[in-house]
């Protein structure tokens, strides 16, 4: 006898939020315990089941959304008002939430964390221990990692291709700083 995979969630047609381009989402609820979560615990609002991964203990919940072909999985969660949307990516143990949006074709990984106001998008990479929190915006090509934090009211756009120790950027002169630096070493390499 072939033993059918078990859903951990359904989606609940009756209970549904439009996005502002009007896409339809769907309210979850779990159909087993897993992780801190309980059978019959309603979640955030999915689009379709190919937003959120049947396996691990990936989740959605309070009033977050993941649409569009956004992925969260492994043991990623998605919750508060956080958005996840386009072909963006949630996944190890990575946890989105506050009112943080992460779209495009941005992937957070790891043990990463988006949270507050902040946003991540277009092709930029949040991984390792990295937080990306406040105000802050993460995209282009950008990349933060290791153990960085990024917060504030600016915006990070440049591409890093060697390691920092433990960067803390968060206010503009900072920021400027970083960018003076990085010039040098650029102006050096030419």
């Amino acid at each position: 006898m072939i033993k059918m995979p078990t859903k951990k969630y359904k989606l609940l047609k009756n209970e549904t939020k439009e996005t502002l381009e009007g896409t339809k989402l769907f309210r979850i609820q779990a159909l087993m315990d897993f992780s801190i979560f309980k059978k019959g615990e309603k979640g955030g609002y999915i689009e379709k089941e190919k937003n959120l991964s049947q396996d691990g203990d990936a989740w959605v919940y309070d009033n977050a959304r993941v649409y569009g072909n956004a992925w969260v999985y492994d043991d990623a969660w998605v919750y508060d008002d956080a958005w996840v949307f386009g072909s963006a990516w949630v996944s190890g143990n990575a946890r989105v939430y506050g009112n943080a949006w992460v779209s495009g074709n941005a992937r957070v990984f790891g043990n990463a964390w988006v949270y507050g106001n902040a946003w991540v998008y277009d092709d930029a990479w949040v991984f390792g221990n990295a937080w990306v929190y406040d105000d802050a915006w993460v995209y282009d090509n950008a990349w933060v990692y290791d153990d960085a934090r990024v917060s504030g009211r600016f915006n990070l756009t440049v591409s890093i291709d060697f390691e920092l120790p433990r960067v803390v950027i968060d206010t503009k002169e900072k920021l400027a700083k970083l960018l003076q630096v990085m010039n040098k070493l650029k102006l050096k390499d030419d």
